[in-house]
Protein backbone atom coordinates (compact mmCIF):
# COMPACT_ATOMS: atom_id res chain seq x y z
CA UNK A 1 0.00 0.00 0.00
CA UNK A 2 2.97 2.22 0.40
CA UNK A 3 3.98 4.91 3.11
CA UNK A 4 1.51 6.43 5.24
CA UNK A 5 1.71 9.22 8.34
CA UNK A 6 -0.46 10.02 11.06
CA UNK A 7 0.12 12.51 13.99
CA UNK A 8 -1.54 13.76 17.18
CA UNK A 9 -1.96 17.08 19.04
CA UNK A 10 -3.87 15.58 22.07
CA UNK A 11 -7.04 13.56 23.14
CA UNK A 12 -9.70 14.93 25.42
CA UNK A 13 -12.98 16.61 26.29
CA UNK A 14 -12.44 18.77 23.35
CA UNK A 15 -15.47 20.96 23.50
CA UNK A 16 -17.27 21.41 19.88
CA UNK A 17 -17.63 25.30 20.75
CA UNK A 18 -13.59 25.58 20.62
CA UNK A 19 -13.22 28.83 19.91
CA UNK A 20 -11.90 29.65 16.13
CA UNK A 21 -8.28 31.51 17.59
CA UNK A 22 -8.22 28.43 20.03
CA UNK A 23 -8.65 25.78 17.12
CA UNK A 24 -7.39 27.38 14.15
CA UNK A 25 -3.73 27.75 14.92
CA UNK A 26 -3.56 24.06 15.86
CA UNK A 27 -5.20 23.02 12.77
CA UNK A 28 -2.56 25.08 11.07
CA UNK A 29 0.28 23.75 13.13
CA UNK A 30 -1.25 19.47 12.32
CA UNK A 31 -1.05 20.76 8.59
CA UNK A 32 2.83 21.90 8.20
CA UNK A 33 3.26 19.19 10.53
CA UNK A 34 2.12 17.01 8.10
CA UNK A 35 3.38 18.49 4.91
CA UNK A 36 6.98 18.24 6.40
CA UNK A 37 6.60 14.52 7.23
CA UNK A 38 4.65 13.56 3.69
CA UNK A 39 8.03 15.78 2.46
CA UNK A 40 9.97 13.40 3.98
CA UNK A 41 9.17 10.69 3.43
CA UNK A 42 8.65 11.12 -0.23
CA UNK A 43 12.23 12.42 -0.12
CA UNK A 44 12.58 8.56 1.17
CA UNK A 45 13.86 9.63 4.10
CA UNK A 46 13.65 7.16 7.35
CA UNK A 47 10.46 6.90 8.76
CA UNK A 48 12.58 7.09 12.03
CA UNK A 49 13.99 10.55 10.72
CA UNK A 50 10.47 11.19 10.11
CA UNK A 51 8.88 10.83 13.22
CA UNK A 52 11.61 12.62 14.65
CA UNK A 53 11.50 15.78 12.51
CA UNK A 54 7.49 16.11 12.56
CA UNK A 55 7.50 15.92 16.49
CA UNK A 56 10.60 18.06 17.05
CA UNK A 57 7.99 20.67 14.88
CA UNK A 58 5.31 19.73 17.25
CA UNK A 59 7.67 20.43 19.99
CA UNK A 60 8.83 23.89 18.79
CA UNK A 61 4.90 24.50 18.51
CA UNK A 62 3.43 26.69 21.56
CA UNK A 63 0.03 25.09 20.58
CA UNK A 64 0.43 21.56 22.09
CA UNK A 65 1.94 20.08 25.67
CA UNK A 66 5.31 19.26 24.52
CA UNK A 67 8.92 21.32 24.24
CA UNK A 68 7.49 24.87 24.46
CA UNK A 69 4.05 24.50 25.25
CA UNK A 70 4.62 22.37 28.35
CA UNK A 71 2.02 22.81 30.90
CA UNK A 72 3.52 22.80 34.76
CA UNK A 73 3.83 20.76 37.64
CA UNK A 74 2.23 21.49 41.24
CA UNK A 75 5.50 23.64 42.01
CA UNK A 76 5.15 25.43 38.77
CA UNK A 77 7.88 23.76 36.75
CA UNK A 78 8.56 21.62 33.62
CA UNK A 79 9.36 18.07 33.16
CA UNK A 80 9.63 17.42 30.14
CA UNK A 81 9.50 13.17 28.51
CA UNK A 82 9.90 11.57 25.11
CA UNK A 83 10.24 8.34 23.49
CA UNK A 84 11.00 6.88 20.37
CA UNK A 85 11.29 3.75 18.32
CA UNK A 86 12.17 1.60 15.19
CA UNK A 87 9.92 -1.00 14.38
CA UNK A 88 12.27 -3.47 12.71
CA UNK A 89 14.98 -3.57 15.20
CA UNK A 90 12.78 -2.54 17.94
CA UNK A 91 15.44 -0.27 19.25
CA UNK A 92 14.13 2.75 21.47
CA UNK A 93 14.95 5.43 23.80
CA UNK A 94 13.27 7.27 26.13
CA UNK A 95 13.99 10.42 28.47
CA UNK A 96 11.90 12.03 31.61
CA UNK A 97 12.10 14.89 33.87
CA UNK A 98 13.67 17.29 31.40
CA UNK A 99 13.50 20.92 32.50
CA UNK A 100 15.97 22.77 30.11
CA UNK A 101 16.12 20.09 26.91
CA UNK A 102 14.78 22.15 23.77
CA UNK A 103 13.63 19.32 22.41
CA UNK A 104 13.03 15.75 24.50
CA UNK A 105 12.62 13.63 21.51
CA UNK A 106 15.95 14.45 19.95
CA UNK A 107 17.36 13.75 23.31
CA UNK A 108 15.49 10.29 23.48
CA UNK A 109 16.95 9.51 19.82
CA UNK A 110 20.37 10.52 21.48
CA UNK A 111 19.64 7.58 24.12
CA UNK A 112 18.96 4.94 21.93
CA UNK A 113 22.16 5.67 19.89
CA UNK A 114 24.76 6.66 22.21
CA UNK A 115 24.30 4.50 25.39
CA UNK A 116 23.77 1.16 26.29
CA UNK A 117 20.29 1.95 27.77
CA UNK A 118 17.08 2.51 27.30
CA UNK A 119 15.25 5.41 29.22
CA UNK A 120 17.11 8.15 31.42
CA UNK A 121 15.31 10.68 33.55
CA UNK A 122 15.93 14.13 35.30
CA UNK A 123 19.10 14.96 36.24
CA UNK A 124 20.97 12.19 34.61
CA UNK A 125 19.20 12.85 30.78
CA UNK A 126 20.00 16.31 31.78
CA UNK A 127 24.02 15.88 32.25
CA UNK A 128 23.67 13.56 29.29
CA UNK A 129 22.00 16.54 27.15
CA UNK A 130 25.05 18.62 27.95
CA UNK A 131 27.78 16.28 26.95
CA UNK A 132 25.76 15.61 23.84
CA UNK A 133 25.58 19.17 22.62
CA UNK A 134 22.14 19.39 22.29
CA UNK A 135 19.92 22.90 22.38
CA UNK A 136 19.23 23.91 25.73
CA UNK A 137 17.64 26.84 27.18
CA UNK A 138 16.90 28.36 30.93
CA UNK A 139 13.82 26.33 32.17
CA UNK A 140 12.43 29.72 32.27
CA UNK A 141 11.86 29.66 28.56
CA UNK A 142 9.49 27.08 29.26
CA UNK A 143 7.31 29.10 32.09
CA UNK A 144 4.69 31.11 29.68
CA UNK A 145 1.80 33.44 31.27
CA UNK A 146 -0.38 30.49 29.32
CA UNK A 147 0.79 28.24 31.40
CA UNK A 148 0.63 29.43 34.87
CA UNK A 149 -2.73 30.58 34.17
CA UNK A 150 -3.37 26.69 33.19
CA UNK A 151 -1.97 25.86 36.57
CA UNK A 152 -3.94 28.18 38.47
CA UNK A 153 -7.03 26.93 36.94
CA UNK A 154 -5.90 23.69 37.89
CA UNK A 155 -5.30 24.14 41.60
CA UNK A 156 -8.25 26.24 41.96
CA UNK A 157 -10.56 22.85 40.54
CA UNK A 158 -8.09 20.90 43.21
CA UNK A 159 -7.13 19.04 40.09
CA UNK A 160 -4.59 17.28 38.11
CA UNK A 161 -5.88 17.74 34.72
CA UNK A 162 -5.41 15.74 31.41
CA UNK A 163 -4.00 16.99 28.32
CA UNK A 164 -7.74 18.88 28.00
CA UNK A 165 -10.14 18.66 30.46
CA UNK A 166 -13.68 20.05 31.44
CA UNK A 167 -13.71 23.44 32.48
CA UNK A 168 -13.94 23.99 35.91
CA UNK A 169 -16.78 24.38 38.42
CA UNK A 170 -19.29 27.25 37.37
CA UNK A 171 -19.31 26.50 33.79
CA UNK A 172 -20.60 23.59 31.46
CA UNK A 173 -18.86 21.41 29.64
CA UNK A 174 -19.49 23.67 26.38
CA UNK A 175 -18.74 26.91 27.76
CA UNK A 176 -15.36 28.53 26.61
CA UNK A 177 -15.47 31.74 27.89
CA UNK A 178 -12.91 33.16 29.89
CA UNK A 179 -9.86 31.68 30.25
CA UNK A 180 -10.67 27.52 30.08
CA UNK A 181 -9.80 27.70 26.59
CA UNK A 182 -6.27 28.19 27.57
CA UNK A 183 -5.73 24.49 28.78
CA UNK A 184 -6.92 23.04 25.20
CA UNK A 185 -3.50 21.77 24.54
CA UNK A 186 -2.53 18.33 24.12
CA UNK A 187 0.90 15.58 24.11
CA UNK A 188 2.48 15.17 20.33
CA UNK A 189 3.40 12.31 18.54
CA UNK A 190 3.98 10.80 14.77
CA UNK A 191 3.90 7.32 13.16
CA UNK A 192 5.21 6.59 10.02
CA UNK A 193 5.66 3.99 7.64
CA UNK A 194 7.37 3.77 4.56
CA UNK A 195 7.41 1.95 1.11
CA UNK A 196 9.08 -1.11 1.99
CA UNK A 197 7.58 -1.65 5.59
CA UNK A 198 9.68 -0.30 7.58
CA UNK A 199 7.79 1.39 10.94
CA UNK A 200 8.78 4.20 13.54
CA UNK A 201 6.58 5.87 16.18
CA UNK A 202 7.76 8.93 18.13
CA UNK A 203 5.66 10.70 21.65
CA UNK A 204 6.86 13.63 23.44
CA UNK A 205 4.76 15.69 26.60
CA UNK A 206 4.96 18.10 29.06
CA UNK A 207 2.62 15.82 31.07
CA UNK A 208 0.00 16.58 33.08
CA UNK A 209 -1.04 20.12 34.35
CA UNK A 210 -0.68 20.06 38.32
CA UNK A 211 1.35 16.76 38.40
CA UNK A 212 3.29 15.78 41.34
CA UNK A 213 6.90 16.29 40.91
CA UNK A 214 8.44 13.14 40.02
CA UNK A 215 5.47 11.50 38.14
CA UNK A 216 5.96 9.53 35.18
CA UNK A 217 3.55 9.01 32.47
CA UNK A 218 2.77 7.22 29.48
CA UNK A 219 4.50 8.55 26.45
CA UNK A 220 8.46 7.12 27.58
CA UNK A 221 7.08 3.91 28.82
CA UNK A 222 7.76 1.50 25.79
CA UNK A 223 4.42 -0.78 25.22
CA UNK A 224 2.37 1.83 26.77
CA UNK A 225 2.32 5.28 25.14
CA UNK A 226 5.08 4.43 22.28
CA UNK A 227 5.43 1.34 20.23
CA UNK A 228 7.27 -0.21 16.90
CA UNK A 229 7.70 -3.82 16.01
CA UNK A 230 7.33 -5.31 12.52
CA UNK A 231 3.56 -5.46 12.65
CA UNK A 232 2.93 -1.57 13.51
CA UNK A 233 3.79 1.75 14.89
CA UNK A 234 1.70 3.25 17.48
CA UNK A 235 1.96 6.75 19.62
CA UNK A 236 -1.06 7.30 22.41
CA UNK A 237 -2.43 10.05 24.33
CA UNK A 238 -5.02 10.89 27.04
CA UNK A 239 -4.51 9.92 30.80
CA UNK A 240 -1.29 8.36 31.37
CA UNK A 241 -2.01 6.14 34.10
CA UNK A 242 -5.23 4.50 32.29
CA UNK A 243 -2.51 4.27 29.23
CA UNK A 244 -0.06 2.44 31.34
CA UNK A 245 -2.62 0.15 33.17
CA UNK A 246 -3.75 -1.07 29.19
CA UNK A 247 -0.50 -1.16 28.14
CA UNK A 248 -2.23 0.58 25.17
CA UNK A 249 0.60 0.70 22.04
CA UNK A 250 2.04 -2.84 22.98
CA UNK A 251 -1.98 -4.29 22.86
CA UNK A 252 -2.63 -3.33 19.39
CA UNK A 253 1.15 -5.00 18.11
CA UNK A 254 0.09 -7.89 19.62
CA UNK A 255 -3.34 -8.19 18.12
CA UNK A 256 -1.99 -7.90 15.01
CA UNK A 257 0.77 -10.56 15.99
CA UNK A 258 -1.23 -13.50 17.65
CA UNK A 259 -4.68 -13.03 16.83
CA UNK A 260 -4.70 -12.39 13.31
CA UNK A 261 -6.75 -8.74 13.81
CA UNK A 262 -5.99 -5.92 10.96
CA UNK A 263 -4.81 -2.54 12.46
CA UNK A 264 -7.95 -1.19 12.57
CA UNK A 265 -9.56 -4.39 14.54
CA UNK A 266 -6.75 -3.93 16.95
CA UNK A 267 -6.68 -0.72 17.79
CA UNK A 268 -10.62 -0.12 17.92
CA UNK A 269 -10.80 -2.97 20.31
CA UNK A 270 -7.81 -1.62 22.68
CA UNK A 271 -9.55 1.72 22.76
CA UNK A 272 -13.07 0.30 23.57
CA UNK A 273 -11.11 -1.23 26.51
CA UNK A 274 -9.76 1.83 28.34
CA UNK A 275 -12.52 3.74 30.41
CA UNK A 276 -14.44 6.15 28.14
CA UNK A 277 -12.85 9.77 28.06
CA UNK A 278 -9.81 8.31 28.54
CA UNK A 279 -7.79 7.61 25.35
CA UNK A 280 -6.45 7.86 22.15
CA UNK A 281 -4.00 6.73 19.24
CA UNK A 282 -2.68 6.90 15.99
CA UNK A 283 -1.33 3.82 14.24
CA UNK A 284 0.01 2.40 11.06
CA UNK A 285 0.74 -1.20 9.72
CA UNK A 286 3.70 -2.80 7.44
CA UNK A 287 0.98 -2.51 4.90
CA UNK A 288 0.33 1.24 5.25
CA UNK A 289 -2.46 1.37 6.99
CA UNK A 290 -3.26 4.12 9.35
CA UNK A 291 -6.01 4.46 12.45
CA UNK A 292 -6.39 7.27 14.60
CA UNK A 293 -9.20 5.94 17.33
CA UNK A 294 -10.37 7.46 20.44
CA UNK A 295 -12.67 7.69 23.00
CA UNK A 296 -12.60 10.91 24.24
CA UNK A 297 -14.85 13.87 22.78
CA UNK A 298 -12.14 14.39 20.21
CA UNK A 299 -8.63 14.37 19.42
CA UNK A 300 -5.84 16.40 17.13
CA UNK A 301 -4.80 14.47 14.51
CA UNK A 302 -3.99 13.84 10.85
CA UNK A 303 -2.94 11.80 8.45
CA UNK A 304 -1.66 11.06 4.67
CA UNK A 305 -1.05 7.67 2.45
CA UNK A 306 0.69 7.49 -0.45
CA UNK A 307 -2.61 6.85 -2.53
CA UNK A 308 -3.26 10.31 -2.17
CA UNK A 309 -5.50 10.31 1.12
CA UNK A 310 -4.87 12.98 3.88
CA UNK A 311 -6.96 13.92 6.81
CA UNK A 312 -6.74 16.51 9.14
CA UNK A 313 -9.33 15.93 12.42
CA UNK A 314 -10.40 17.30 16.14
CA UNK A 315 -13.67 15.09 16.68
CA UNK A 316 -16.05 12.20 15.04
Amino acid sequence: MGWSIALHGGAGDIPLTLPPERRLPREAALRHCLEIGVAALKAHRPPLDVVELVVRELENSPHFNAGRGSVLTTNGTVEMEACIMDGNTQKCGAVSGLSTVVNAISLARLVMEKTPHIYLAFDGAEAFAREQGVETVDASHFITPENIERLKQAKKANRVQIDYTQPIKGQTPQDTSGTTGDSQIGTVGCVAVDGDGNLAAATSTGGLVNKMVGRIGDTPIIGAGTYANPFCAVSATGKGESIIRATIARDVAALMEYKGLSLKEAAAYVIESVPKGNAGLIAVSATGEVTMPFNTTGMFRACATEDGYSEIGIWN
